[in-house]
C-alpha cells in the first residue's frame, strides 16, 4: 500500500491520507517503544524512551482532536516507511550482542523515527496551512515540537552521557 494507492484527488483527501499515516505510524511507535526500553541498558536511554513513550500517547490523542476538527472518524493506513524502520530496529537490536553498542543501535534507531515522524508532520502543517485548516495547525505543531525535543534528546543521550563512547570501546 504506497502512499498513492488510495483514491486521492486533492490535496485535502492528500492532507487526510497523511494523518491516517502518521497516525498508523504513532500507534506503532507505542507498540515498539516498550521493546526498546526493556532492550536499553542506558539509564538516560531509558528514561528518554519511557518520556516519548508518554508523549507519544499525548501525539495519538491530539491526532485524534485533529480528525475530530476535520469531521473525520480517526483511522490509520498502513505504512510501509514506519514499518520498514521498526522491522530493521528490531533486526539489529537482534543482532547485537554487547549492550553498549545496543544502547546506541537503539539510540540510531529511535533517531530514525524521529527523523521520520518530523519529516511526516512538517509536511502536514504545510499542507493544512496552505488549505485554511488553522485550528488543526497547532495540534501538528505540538507534535512536531515534541519530536524535534526528543531527537534532540538522542543526540544528547549519544553524544554526551557515554552511549556511543562505550559502544566504540566495546569487544
Amino acid at each position: 500500500m504506497g502512499l498513492f494507492t488510495k483514491d486521492i484527488k486533492s490535496m485535502e483527501d492528500l492532507l487526510i491520507h497523511g494523518l491516517q499515516d502518521i497516525y498508523y505510524a504513532e500507534q506503532q511507535i507505542i507498540k515498539s517503544l516498550p521493546k526498546m526500553i526493556d532492550k536499553s541498558t542506558n539509564r538516560d536511554l531509558v528514561a528518554g524512551l519511557k518520556n516519548h513513550l508518554e508523549e507519544t500517547n499525548k501525539q495519538v490523542e491530539r491526532l485524534q482532536k485533529v480528525f475530530e476538527k476535520l469531521d473525520k472518524q480517526p483511522s490509520g493506513t498502513q505504512c510501509p516507511a514506519i514499518d520498514g524502520i521498526i522491522k530493521e530496529a528490531d533486526e539489529i537490536a537482534s543482532e547485537v550482542e554487547d549492550k553498549a553498542v545496543l544502547d546506541a543501535a537503539i539510540v540510531a534507531a529511535a533517531q530514525a523515527v524521529e527523523h521520520y515522524e518530523i519529516c511526516r508532520y512538517g509536511t502536514l502543517i504545510a499542507w493544512a496551512e496552505q488549505l485554511g485548516h488553522d485550528e488543526i495547525v497547532r495540534f501538528l505543531t505540538t507534535n512536531l515540537n515534541e519530536e524535534k525535543a526528543a531527537n534532540t534528546k538522542l543526540n544528547t543521550v549519544a553524544l554526551r552521557k557515554s552511549v556511543n563512547a562505550k559502544a566504540s570501546t566495546a569487544a
